[in-house]
């Protein structure tokens, strides 16, 4: 009698390891607002570096004679109550736009990061007097808290700058705080204390490194807000001083002729919310794709 073979067993195969560039392509550019965000904020970066060679005109040389001109086929958005080329000065303005936000940001993430540095990782009376000071920042508005700053150091643009990363600052220290307060519990920070490492070894190599996925994000959209503030506080006369070119400033220049010359206004203004829009949007875009809960399941 022929013997039967017992049924061969049937493995599952494991899923292939994805890897973690094409996860990242594939999160990052599979929703079309990030792709458009990115597509403005590179436009952007271009137009700001080759401003010089890309601007028909100066931006700040006055003409009288052509002055609140409609847009032609000489100056294609028109020229403003001094004669000075529109399209010229909002070419230019992308220069502040991004260096307002680069250095604002750059100055918020570093003060505020280090402050929830210290707080999470020593805790105590330093956890509470960082956290108090935070707090007490939080309290006010960061448009009202920057322009207060602005106020007190005065005009131009490294104060500007200042004010508004001491404005955003409080929000870097609150989430960095909170991460390092669950990182700093991890079998590799006990491990490194174990072995001697000193605090200052431990903060900025084991506990800093790991934190950054979530200030990677928080600096992508605060960069945004950096350029709203900035543009409010021009807009209020307290921001980039003439004869500097800001699109806030040529909000404020331009809304006295709306009704009869719209571009003055209008033009900055949607350059203004396009590139708040896009920072805001790739933001978004890298918390999703820097997400650890989501990797291995896209």
């Amino acid at each position: 009698m022929e013997r039967k073979l017992a049924p061969e067993r049937e493995f599952s195969e494991a899923k292939p390891r994805v890897s973690e560039f094409r996860r990242f392509v594939r999160v990052m550019f599979k929703r079309g607002v990030v792709v458009f965000g990115l597509m403005v904020i590179l436009i952007t970066i271009v137009t700001a570096i080759f401003a010089p060679q890309i601007a028909p005109y100066n931006p700040n040389k006055t003409d009288l004679r052509n002055a609140l001109l409609q847009p032609n086929s000489e100056h294609l958005l028109g020229t403003d109550a001094l004669g000075r080329d529109t399209l010229s000065r909002m070419i230019f303005g992308a220069q502040v736009a991004l260096l307002v936000g680069l250095m604002a940001t750059g100055v918020a993430a570093s003060l505020g990061m280090t402050l929830g540095l210290i707080a999470g990782y020593f805790g105590g009376i330093i956890y509470m007097i960082i956290m108090r000071l935070v707090d007490a920042l939080m309290a006010f508005p960061i448009i009202l808290l920057s322009l207060v700053l602005a106020v007190l150091l005065g005009g131009g643009l490294t104060n500007i700058m200042i004010a508004v990363g001491i404005g955003l600052s409080a929000t870097y220290a609150r989430v960095m705080c909170g991460t390092v307060l669950s990182v700093r519990e991890n079998e590799y920070v006990l491990a490194a204390r174990t072995s001697g490492a000193g605090n200052l070894r431990i903060m900025l190599r084991h506990i800093l490194m790991n934190c950054f996925p979530p200030m990677i994000v928080l600096i992508t959209i605060n960069m945004g807000s950096a350029i709203m503030i900035e543009a409010a506080l021009s807009y209020l006369g307290v921001g980039i001083a003439p004869p500097g070119t800001a699109w806030g400033s040529m909000v404020t220049d331009g809304y006295r002729y709306l009704l009869t010359h719209p571009t003055l206004a209008l033009v900055p203004g949607v350059a203004i919310m396009l590139v708040v829009f896009s920072f805001n949007m790739v933001g978004d875009g890298l918390r999703d794709t820097l997400d650890p809960r989501l990797r291995g399941t896209i």
